[in-house]
């Protein structure tokens, strides 16, 4: 006989059967005079990371012992919901641009028959237009959701995201403006069912974007912590940051949605992380071959215990994310005495330059046109953005780079790119340096005394803009810092295969 176990933590619902269903009375279990039955429904991995639901009934002649199995299982079920674990009730929010204009239908066929069978009740808002999911998460008491759902592509992630932190700091009195404030952990789950052009963050989180895979990792209850990185300028903050922050090339790119803005939210979808590369703004932007100039001073994140090129992805249950978050911890408790900024001064690098691009990923940012992604080794909860800087090359060997994020080869191998593992980083355009002396001042006291990887350039660049998740952020200069497992998606990481 062919034995397995089902893990009770992958059940997604126990029933009853209903005996005399004529599809369920074939085989031998009809010649049983008073059959007695029940149906579990639990997790079936399928390939490529893919969940399905999958069931089995259990028949027996003997009715008491088959309502003590349906009994006993219905308590244990019941029991991690009640450890918090599993979602009893939760907010939706639905993109009904996103993608293909495919989010409803999604979700009503998708995703809502099975919530209702895990019993999940749900709240549904379809947004209308920009900015509503993150206003609505202002305005409302979320006490009694135990989690929040978005329906959408990046674009809508990043939407409740904002609205989550947001209100976290408001009401935790935080004020989210000061660069250097220590921003308080969301207690509440954030799912995503993907719907989008190419749901990176979901691709890098769980390994695809299928819709009932998120769902059924929603309905047990995974939790998965994963780092945000604040923006500011000026002590103002600009935006968080989960997946690409980019410019020059990528910086660019957004550009073009800008001119889409009428489009609404679906704009999103032309403009995700790394554009549609089957369309004529990633050529447009590839042939312009525009190169920027700057200053990228940064502090690397000596806590972690990995690096961008060491060949260790980040995986379910991640030893480096657990690591690196102690490891960030014992910093931090160093800081209460007054050592900050002293290892602060002694640890930030420097490095000016003309760059045809400058990333900073929080997350692989792999999707299905890039499976690997901008860093495929970046980890999800390190406290740490892997920062990529593409000098001025030939557009024959950008190509290449480019090209090896579709494939299996290093893009990190060519003597014009750098990548580094960093917790801090500010940028400052070369134009912003030559019209803005104090600034000027106050880098060459901060900065001066360190080692600058490349002597300043004396000739001066245009500006480009910063593509910040899909959206255009116009200062030249910012300041960015990783905040360790901000926030908490309904995930696991990416399994094994």
């Amino acid at each position: 006989m062919d034995a397995r176990s089902v893990p009770v933590s992958e059940i997604i619902a126990v029933e009853e059967k209903d005996v005399h269903d004529k599809q369920s009375s074939s085989g031998r279990w009809h010649k049983m005079e008073n059959p007695f039955a029940f149906t579990v429904h639990r997790v079936k991995r399928v390939r490529h990371h893919r969940w399905k639901r999958a069931r089995v009934t259990f028949w027996s002649a003997d009715e008491q012992l088959c309502h003590l199995w349906l009994q006993t299982l219905r308590e244990l079920l019941e029991s991690l919901s009640l450890l918090s674990s599993r979602p009893k009730h939760l907010l939706v929010f639905i993109n009904p641009f996103g993608g293909k204009g495919q989010g409803k239908r999604i979700y009503e066929k998708k995703v809502a028959p099975l919530f209702t069978l895990a019993s999940i009740t749900t709240e549904i808002i379809i947004t209308d237009h920009a900015n509503q999911a993150k206003e609505t998460l202002y305005e409302i008491n979320t006490d009694s959701y135990d989690g929040i759902v978005c329906v959408g592509g990046d674009g809508m992630f990043s939407e409740v995201l904002h609205g989550v932190i947001g209100r976290t700091q408001q009401r935790a009195g935080i004020d989210p403006n000061h660069p250097r404030a220590v921003l308080v952990p969301s207690t509440l789950r954030i799912g995503i069912i993907p719907a989008g052009s190419t749901d990176c963050v979901c691709y890098s989180t769980v390994g695809t974007n299928d819709a009932e895979t998120s769902a059924l990792h929603i309905i047990i209850g995974d939790s998965l912590a994963i780092d945000v990185s604040s923006v500011h300028h000026n002590s103002t903050l600009l935006r968080y940051s989960v997946s690409l922050l980019g410019y020059g090339f990528y910086g660019d790119l957004i550009k073009d949605s800008e001119k889409k803005r009428w489009m609404g939210l679906v704009r999103y979808d032309f403009s995700e992380w790394g554009g549609d590369l089957e369309s004529g703004y990633w050529l447009k932007t590839f042939l312009s071959h525009q190169y920027y100039e700057g200053t990228v001073s940064f502090l690397p994140a000596q806590h972690t215990v990995g690096s961008p090129r060491d060949k260790k992805p980040c995986r379910a249950g991640c030893f480096v994310c657990r690591q690196s978050k102690q490891q960030l911890e014992e910093e931090q408790k160093k800081a209460l005495y007054g050592l900050e900024n002293a290892e602060e001064v002694e640890e930030w690098q420097v490095v000016c330059g003309k760059f045809l691009a400058i990333n900073a990923t929080n997350i692989s940012c792999a999707c299905p046109r890039s499976p690997r992604g901008l860093s495929p080794f970046a980890h999800l909860g390190d406290g740490s953005s892997d920062l990529i800087l593409i000098r001025k090359c030939s557009r024959f060997n950008f190509l290449r780079f480019l090209i090896r994020h579709t494939n299996q080869e290093d893009q990190f191998d060519f003597t014009f790119v750098e990548v580094y593992r960093v917790k801090k980083f500010h940028f400052t355009s070369k134009h912003v340096e030559d019209e803005d002396n104090d600034l000027k001042e106050l880098e060459k006291q901060k900065f001066g005394h360190i080692r600058k990887d490349k002597p300043p350039c004396a000739c001066s660049a245009p500006r480009s803009s910063w593509n910040c998740d899909g959206e255009i952020l116009h200062s030249p200069a910012i300041e960015v810092r990783v905040h360790c497992q901000l926030v908490r998606l309904f995930a696991r990481g990416i399994e094994e295969s």
